[in-house]
């Protein structure tokens, strides 16, 4: 029978932590929250493959669905709500409107979203289609939030969080330092092998520069984070620091620093904590 794969009850476990109980007139009920379809519902992306038709627009509409057809569902609903953060009022229809614009904007972290299905009068219903093939839905629509996902990446188990703790931390309900245990773990060996060039390079001008991201000219720094890659540049360094090899210090610490460069540091780090990143860095250096 059609099941809730666990990415998606990690991701309605985020929003029900922030959303419900939270200051305001209305906040998110966890029954406000699906993932399966009712018995009674069949087709689309709250169904999994038990319960798709014949020729089912969330199976046959992109390889990306029929490669990735389970039996889990790929979608979540999310009602209404009213909560006040950050000296503002935030709602189901402003909630959809900042996703929808994510989406428009091809953010990195909502590439795995095909649909979402909305309203922002509880009146007209629209529809942002990554495929194109649709602009509205049903009148149910007006009193939720239908958000559907390609069904590879709810096969892949691939986290669908990212896109909403951005949003939650921009309404300020997650602090913007609420990192994962993994960048938690990241930062500190970063730290650790950052701080055995105190004295030997401008270490604060590489923080700042992590915070801007931008490189010594001052020109922004773009590239795809290849964190391995710096870790083990980053180790490596540290082990040559504190071996006895007797090569001259000043020459490894040269060696390593030409191709460690600022701008490298900073085009690893992956955008969506670089500020968090720097601010805790900093925060440490003087702890």
């Amino acid at each position: 029978m059609t099941r809730a794969p666990a990415n998606l009850l990690t991701l309605r476990t985020l929003l029900l932590t922030h959303l419900d109980n939270a200051p305001g007139p209305d906040d998110l009920d966890p029954a406000e929250v699906g993932i399966v379809g009712d018995p009674a519902h069949r087709g689309g992306y709250h169904c999994g493959s038990d319960r798709v038709v014949t020729n089912d627009y969330s199976v046959v509409e992109s390889p990306r669905d029929r490669a990735g057809l389970t039996l889990d569902a790929a979608a979540l609903d999310v009602g209404q709500f009213e909560v006040l953060s950050g000296g503002r009022t935030h709602t189901m229809a402003s909630f959809s409107a900042w996703c929808v614009a994510q989406c428009t904007a091809n953010a990195a972290d909502t590439r795995d979203i095909r649909e979402i299905i909305y309203s922002l009068d509880g009146s007209t219903v629209k529809r942002w289609d990554r495929l194109g093939k649709r602009s509205t839905g049903d009148s149910s629509h007006r009193w939720h939030t239908h958000v559907s996902f390609f069904r590879d990446a709810i096969k892949a188990g691939r986290d669908q969080r990212p896109l909403f703790r951005r949003y939650l931390s921009s309404i300020g309900l997650l602090e913007d330092d609420d990192m994962t245990p993994e960048e938690h773990n990241w930062l500190a060996t970063v730290h650790k092998n950052l701080t055995v060039l105190d004295g030997r390079n401008p270490i604060g001008q590489i923080y700042l520069r992590l915070a801007e991201g931008r490189d010594d000219t001052g020109a922004p720094v773009t590239g795809h984070p290849n964190l391995k890659s710096l870790g083990a540049q980053l180790t490596a360094l540290q082990s040559a620091l504190s071996g006895e090899d007797s090569t001259d210090e000043a020459a490894i610490v040269q060696g390593v620093l030409a191709s460690l460069t600022p701008e490298k540091i900073a085009a690893a780090i992956p955008p969506t904590i670089a500020k968090q990143v720097a601010d805790e860095l900093a925060r440490r250096l003087v702890a």
